[in-house]
């Protein structure tokens, strides 16, 4: 289960961060999990919430918002939807796709105080 690396590594960040700004209460964490990384967003809120019981971030709310991947085929120019990790354009055909969204994991947004 690799949510739990990743529950850890946000964490980190999200400590780092709240550090920087002299943050002491985490409520909710908005991130937005692209289509292409197979997350499992259940299991990473399931991490998250072990991870955070008894310390000082408990009951934070993790928030996943999941981004579609989007392609752009560089023989017709069109944007499109990737389906099925079909990459394909779907107008013309061609194989020659660039991935524009839905690979990335990002924290997008903290509430803190």
């Amino acid at each position: 289960m690799h949510e739990m690396s990743i529950a850890q590594s946000l964490l980190e960040i999200i400590r780092d961060e709240m550090k920087k700004h002299d943050a002491k209460v985490l409520r909710s964490v908005r991130l937005h999990i692209g289509k292409l990384t197979a997350i499992v967003p259940e299991s990473l809120s399931f991490c998250f919430e072990i991870m955070t019981t008894g310390t000082d971030l408990e009951g934070a709310k993790l928030i996943m918002e999941i981004i579609p991947l989007v392609g752009h085929c560089e023989a017709c120019h069109r944007e499109f939807e990737i389906q099925d990790y079909a990459f394909t354009c779907p107008h013309c055909g061609s194989p020659d796709i660039k991935t524009i969204s839905g690979e990335d994991l990002s924290i997008v947004e903290m509430e803190v105080e």
